[in-house]
Order: structure tokens, then C-alpha cells, then sequence
């Protein structure tokens, strides 16, 4: 007992020894959250609480990790449930799974399956795209999900044009993942909250069950997390909720802070603990923090204290344009190394959106410092792994429609789109999946013999694979990756590509799979392992053990810490975001953003902006945040640019061939270098891109909801001019007015107009989804002529 409760102050105290009754933690961030909810937790397992009545529910996995770690040197032993919302609701779903309409073995769908699936609905619905993109439809039937709001609902009460569209959708959209046996990320807690409301037996057995909830980052819960906590804690409101609202920045994404707000009114004898002591930053940068959020109104105020030593003030940098910004950067990032005092590892830099990277990537690889950019390429959206899970998906749940189209001709068997095409209508006329299609291909007469005898090979093989899925998961990858001959069709496909190493994704999957097997000897399930999968949450993908910098986005930082902080870019328009500022709540939310990248750091922390930045191709002047005439600047180190010069002439002088280059979008992160010793590699050196997306108009990344890789991505290399222009596919002169092309980024679209020739040529391509029209330099731009 001693060892729980030592070491705490006064106020963390009160808050682990807390057992019986609903409790509200403020906490402040470095403030020990974690501690105090662990320590809570070895406390009532040591005052006799049940660890199986105990659930402890947080928002990543990564925090998960780290709460069952600690709980477990406090507690040895103890099977608490700890582990993330949606995985919660995932494993009490297949409990009660028939009754939402579901069988106890459903897939969950991730990001793009959700979107072929949406695809495949709006088509089925017969609805017109021209004025709601599949984009817009999809966020809307998202909010109405998050808000507990029925296709039945939505129909009436649809206002505008664009969710009149998607409440037609909508219906169509739930059948067929019903059908296909299949969820989508909003539907883990659209279905459960649904489920407990509907269905007083169910939600009493869990209240029962369950009698000690607690909720790390209350501030992010949406309405339907909100329903889900309070029906379970009607007879044991022994709720306890752990957050800040002045770290409440997913408002885009659902979350609701009132929920935060408002608790006490909920539970009118809540005891409130309020964590004020921060042990992570300097009282200079804390200071700093503080008076930024003390503009918010709707908060819970509280009075932010350290004991920590003073530190150097932070630092309030101008630079003429984000490319002094990036090199300077670099250099202050690189003097530090040099001087001993730190490592790469000890070093973040955060930004509003991830476009901002590119200049950053460019001067950190000059000076070759190594780095790492969290929410990079995810190793479960590669090719050959979306492959062979979409395989075991099918395995798994024979109605995965979405995954049999992926397989059915991959390898390649000569099952072509127009017979994939004439299975689907068949499947949607009688009502079933297209596997059962398939198994009555002989039954449609629109399929030649020869596509049925294709067909039929396709189920006798998944039959053979069907017939292994209760084997460890180890032995089902290998025999499936036999069975299909896909290392051979890799090899083939990689001769064509001169990839030196197309297996390699493969074998990290079966690794992934032996690692399973082995932390689940008696409990693994390929239903669990595609759960796991599908339920990686997006900062995941942060290694603190690799000793490199990090980039990444504000938003993903959170929950964070670094010693050296550098935030960027916080200019009018990107910080306060310029869609917030009609907005209070949206304001005060950006607000927020600031000051969670703030007090991610421990010892240094740098604010900057540029005079200038490349938008759209076009430098533009910057105006300052408003958010940095909130700051006690008498008490931050402020230093303004001292170089004096023309950028448009720099960039002629230095790189003059620069101006004839047209760079893709800068989602795809992929970077083109002139050929010359000096030569910038990305696109905000070249004032004439005109095709980059406007940074001003960006969304945040849903990190809601998409498988990530256990390894964030490292950029190395680039490729030259001439080095993409050898690799085109397709001769320039093909390209035609009017032709298809597709983007790996855009999807479809039609070329709408052509100028220029030789490696200058430029088109103008008008795209199927809520992209719109863009322009590509057709030399550099990764493009497929479709027709």
C-alpha cells in the first residue's frame, strides 16, 4: 500500500484514494495524469475491487501500453481491461453481435475499404456526385453516426442540399455493410451505444459487470463515447474521467467539450481534483502557455505551477520565408548535437499541416541529420499487405465483399473488371456476398465459360485457404502466401518495377503474425488479429526509441514530450486555421492547438513565423497569429530577421531553372530535386507551382481511424528531373484532351486541356472526387492513361 500512495502530492492523493462515487480530474498537462490513474487503479485492486470489474478506457493504444505497464509493476498480475474506446466496443459487439445485425465474426473496415464501400452505395443509390463529392457524403453520415443519428432520422431532418444527399445514402450505405457483415470505425461505437439504449438487459448486465469506469482524455469523447460511459454507469456511477479542457483539439472530428464542461451537472456529487503541479516543462514555458489559454472562456481555470528549475525563455523567431525558417532550424538543431548538449531524438518539430514538412525534410537531409515524420507511409496501406489481409479478411468473414474484390484476381487470373462488375450486379439482384456469387457464377448468364471457369478456380482455392483458418496465424500467412504463388507474382511485378526487394513487406507481415502468436498462445484468433490491425491508432506509429528528429503535426503530438520544441509557422490563416475565425468555438479550439504544442516541451521551446510563404505556388506576404499578441512577449526572447533580400531574385540567380517546374501535390510527400549540388528538392522553392493544395485550406488527417505502421516512415533519397522523366510509362504525345487518366492520389479524372510540349507539356485534369481541377506538369506528375 505504501508503495501506491508514496511519493504522491496532496492532490494526487485525493485522487487515487478515491474509490466509491463519480470523480472529475483536471489534470493539467505534465501534471502526472498517468500516474494518478494507475496508481488509482492498484488501489482499489488492493482495497479488494475485482480487476474484472474494473475497465479503464483511453484513445490510443500507445497509452494503453503504458498504463497497463505500470499498472502491472504496481499490481502484478491483475487482468484489468485497459485499451482504447473503439476496441472496447469492437469486443463487446462480437458479444452481442446478432443483435445490431451482425454475426459474431464482422470485419471492421478500414479507411479505404470504408470508401469503396461508400463508392459502391452512393452508386447503388442512384444519387448524382456533381454537387456532394463521396468525400462530403461520407463526413456527413460520419457526424450523424458520432451523434447517434439513424438513416430514419436523418432523412428527416436532412436541411441542406449536400446532407439531403447523404441521408439518401445513408440507408443504402448501413445495408450493405450489414450484408458484407462489416463495420466501419463510427459504427464500433454507433452499434454499441445504440445496442445499450435499446436494450435495458444488456445495458444492466454490463453496469453490473463493470462497476468501476474510468476514462482517460474525457475533453475528446464524442456524443456517442459520452452515451456509451453514462449508460453504463447508472446503477455504479462510480465514473471516474480524467482530462483538460484547455487540450480539447478534436472538435473536427467529433468531439464534444461539453462533455468535460458539463460533468459536474451530470453527477451533481462528484468530487473534482484538479492536477496543477507540472512536472514536464520550465516555469518559462509553462508561463508562456498559461497566459495563452487564459483567452479561452470556455475552460475550467486553474492555476498551472512548477518546481521545475527556470529555464531559457522561449523564443518568439521571425524569418523571412519558410525556407531561412527550415535551414535555420536545421542549423540551431545541428550547433546543439555538435555542442554536445543534445540528441536528434531530443528534438520535435510541430506544424498545423503536414505540407509544411517538405522544406523541413530538405534541410534536415542536407545537414544529414537523420529524422523520422509520424503519420508517414503506413506499412498496413502497402500493397502487398492490404493483399494478403484482405485474404485473411475473407477467410475470416466470407461476406467482405470489399476484400474479395481486392483478391479475387490478385494474383492476376483473368479476372477482369467487366467480370467483377457482372458478380456485383448479380450479388446486389439476389440479395447475397460476392463470394456466394461466384460459387453460382454457372447461374449468370452475362459471364462467358471461360470467366466462370476463372471464377471457380478463384473458390477452390479459397476453400483450401478457408479450411486452414483455425491455424496459428503464422502457419495461415505461409500457406496462404504458397497457395496463391504470391511471392512469385511480387517477383514478376517487382522485375517490371526494378524493385530489389519485393518480398520484404510480406515477411514484416508474417513476423507481425509469429509476434501475435506469441503474445497469444491460448487466446489468438485471426478475428482478433484483424481487429488489432484495424484498430492501430495513428500515433502508433511514433518510436521514441529511434534517435531521430521528429516532424509531425500538432494534432499528433499530443499526449507527447520532447526536451526541444520548435512549432512553426504560427501564421494568420494556418494558426489560428482561416476556416476558425468566423468561429468562437473553433478559434478557442485553435487556440488550444498552441497551447499543447507549447507544453510538449520540457526544457526549450521556439516559436516562429515567416514575412513570406509559398502558397499555391504564389509567395505571399504573412501576417503574424494572433494568437502570438497573446504571449508575455516582455518575458520571451524575441528575435527578428536580419537578412535583407529579394526572394523572386535569389531564386533566379541561384536556380533559374527552377521556375519550369511543376511539383505534385504535397500529400504524396514526394520531393524533386534539380540536378545541381544546391539545388532546393521541394516545391516551396518554386514560386510557379501552381498545383500544390492551398495549405490555408487543409483539414487535419482523421487519425480516427486508420490502420498505422509500427515504424513511422524515414525519408532517404530523391529522385532527379531526368530520373523521373526516364521513368515515364507513357510517351507525352499520347496524352490527349479528353483522355482518363488516373492519379494514385485523385483517383479518375479527364484532361480538360494541354499546353506546352516536350518535358513542359501541362495539363489541366478535372477529377472525379471533391479534388476538382488540377494541373500537372505531365513529365513529373505519376499518372496512368486510362483511355
Amino acid at each position: 500500500m505504501e508503495a501506491i500512495t508514496n511519493n504522491l502530492t496532496a492532490a494526487q492523493a485525493e485522487a487515487v484514494t478515491h474509490i466509491d462515487g463519480p470523480l472529475l480530474i483536471i489534470a493539467g498537462p505534465g501534471s502526472g495524469k498517468t500516474r494518478v490513474v494507475t496508481h488509482r487503479i492498484a488501489h482499489m485492486l488492493h482495497r479488494g475491487v475485482r480487476p474484472f470489474q474494473i475497465a479503464a478506457l483511453t484513445f490510443t493504444n500507445k497509452a494503453a501500453d503504458e498504463m497497463r505497464m505500470r499498472v502491472n509493476l504496481l499490481a502484478p498480475g491483475q487482468p484489468v481491461w485497459m485499451g482504447t474506446f473503439h476496441r472496447f466496443c469492437a469486443q463487446q459487439l462480437r458479444r452481442y453481435a446478432s443483435m445490431v445485425g451482425l454475426q459474431e465474426n464482422y470485419s471492421i473496415y478500414d479507411t479505404s475499404d470504408s470508401k469503396s464501400a461508400m463508392k459502391r452505395a452512393i452508386a447503388a443509390a442512384g444519387v448524382s456526385t456533381t454537387h456532394s463529392t463521396p468525400e462530403q457524403i461520407a463526413s456527413a453520415i460520419s457526424r450523424a453516426k458520432n451523434r447517434l443519428i439513424t438513416p430514419e432520422i436523418m432523412q428527416q431532418q436532412s436541411g441542406r442540399a449536400s446532407d439531403s444527399v447523404a441521408a439518401r445514402v445513408y440507408p443504402v450505405y448501413q445495408q450493405q455493410l450489414l450484408l458484407a457483415n462489416a463495420v466501419d470505425f463510427d459504427d464500433l461505437l454507433y452499434h454499441f451505444a445504440r445496442l445499450l439504449r435499446e436494450n435495458p438487459e444488456v445495458r444492466g448486465e454490463l453496469d453490473a459487470k463493470l462497476k468501476y469506469i474510468m476514462v482517460d482524455e474525457y475533453q475528446d469523447t464524442n456524443l456517442a463515447q459520452y452515451a456509451i460511459v453514462r449508460a453504463m454507469s447508472v446503477d455504479h456511477p462510480n465514473l471516474a474521467v480524467t482530462g483538460d479542457p484547455d487540450q480539447s483539439i478534436y472538435g473536427w472530428r467529433g468531439a464534444d467539450l461539453n462533455n468535460i464542461l458539463d460533468f459536474e451537472k451530470d453527477y451533481p456529487n462528484v468530487k473534482t481534483v484538479r492536477l496543477e503541479q507540472n512536472y514536464r516543462s520550465t516555469p518559462n514555458i509553462l508561463a508562456v502557455a498559461d497566459q495563452l489559454i487564459r483567452h479561452n472562456r470556455r475552460r475550467k481555470p486553474k492555476e498551472l505551477f512548477t518546481e521545475n528549475p527556470d529555464g531559457e525563455n522561449v523564443i518568439l523567431r521571425q524569418y523571412e520565408d519558410g525556407y531561412q525558417e527550415a535551414d535555420e532550424i536545421a542549423d540551431e538543431i545541428a550547433t546543439q548535437m555538435m555542442a554536445g548538449n543534445a540528441e536528434p531524438r531530443d528534438f520535435a518539430i510541430f506544424c498545423r499541416m503536414n505540407a509544411l514538412t517538405r522544406s523541413l525534410e530538405h534541410a534536415l537531409r542536407n545537414r544529414g541529420l537523420p529524422y523520422q515524420i509520424v503519420n508517414g507511409v503506413e506499412f498496413y496501406q502497402r500493397k502487398e499487405v492490404k493483399d494478403l489481409l484482405a485474404y485473411l479478411h475473407l477467410i475470416n468473414n466470407p461476406s467482405h465483399d470489399v476484400a474479395f474484390q481486392r483478391v479475387v484476381n490478385t494474383p492476376t487470373r483473368g479476372i477482369g473488371a467487366t467480370t467483377i462488375g457482372r458478380l456485383q450486379r448479380f450479388a446486389d439482384s439476389q440479395r447475397i456476398p460476392m463470394l456466394e456469387a461466384a460459387r453460382r457464377a454457372n447461374e449468370i448468364d452475362a459471364l462467358s465459360k471461360r470467366a466462370v471457369t476463372m471464377v471457380s478456380k478463384f473458390v477452390t482455392i479459397y476453400d483450401r485457404l478457408r479450411k486452414k483458418a483455425t491455424a496459428s496465424l503464422e502457419d495461415l500467412l505461409r500457406y496462404l502466401v504458397e497457395e496463391t504463388h504470391y511471392i512469385d507474382f511480387l517477383e514478376k511485378s517487382a522485375m517490371e518495377k526494378e524493385d530489389a526487394n519485393p518480398a520484404a513487406n510480406v515477411d514484416e507481415l508474417i513476423s507481425a503474425a509469429v509476434e501475435f502468436d506469441r503474445m497469444h498462445p491460448d487466446d489468438g484468433s485471426l478475428d482478433a488479429f484483424l481487429e488489432q490491425v484495424a484498430l492501430v491508432a495513428d500515433t502508433d506509429a511514433f518510436e521514441d526509441s529511434n534517435n531521430r528528429v521528429t516532424l509531425m503535426t500538432l494534432h499528433a503530438a499530443k499526449g507527447l514530450e520532447f526536451p526541444r520544441v520548435f512549432v512553426i509557422a504560427v501564421e494568420d490563416g494556418l494558426l489560428p486555421h482561416a476556416r476558425s475565425k468566423e468561429n468562437d468555438q473553433q478559434l478557442e479550439e485553435e487556440r488550444r492547438l498552441l497551447f499543447v504544442g507549447i507544453t510538449r516541451a520540457k526544457q526549450w521551446c521556439q516559436l516562429s513565423y515567416a514575412k513570406r510563404r509559398s502558397v499555391r505556388g504564389d509567395v505571399r506576404p504573412v501576417i503574424p497569429s494572433m494568437f502570438l499578441s497573446e504571449l508575455p512577449r516582455a518575458d520571451m526572447t524575441v528575435i527578428e530577421s536580419q537578412r535583407d533580400y529579394d526572394f523572386f531574385d535569389s531564386v533566379d540567380e541561384e536556380y533559374p531553372d527552377s521556375w519550369d517546374i511543376v511539383q505534385e501535390p504535397a500529400t504524396t510527400i514526394q520531393s524533386v530535386a534539380i540536378e545541381s549540388n544546391d539545388a532546393p528538392s521541394t516545391v516551396d522553392r518554386l514560386p510557379n507551382a501552381s498545383v500544390i493544395p492551398d495549405l490555408y485550406m487543409d483539414e487535419p488527417s482523421a487519425v480516427t481511424k486508420k490502420p498505422k505502421s509500427s515504424k513511422p516512415s524515414i525519408q532517404t533519397g530523391l529522385k532527379t528531373a531526368s530520373e523521373l522523366l526516364d521513368s515515364d510509362r507513357v510517351p507525352l504525345n499520347l496524352y490527349r484532351e479528353g483522355s482518363t487518366v488516373r492519379h494514385p492520389e485523385y483517383g479518375e479524372g479527364k484532361i480538360t486541356s494541354l499546353v506546352g510540349r516536350g518535358p513542359k507539356r501541362t495539363a489541366k485534369i478535372l477529377f472525379d472526387n471533391a479534388t476538382g481541377e488540377q494541373t500537372f506538369r505531365l513529365a513529373f506528375a505519376n499518372l496512368e492513361l486510362v483511355q
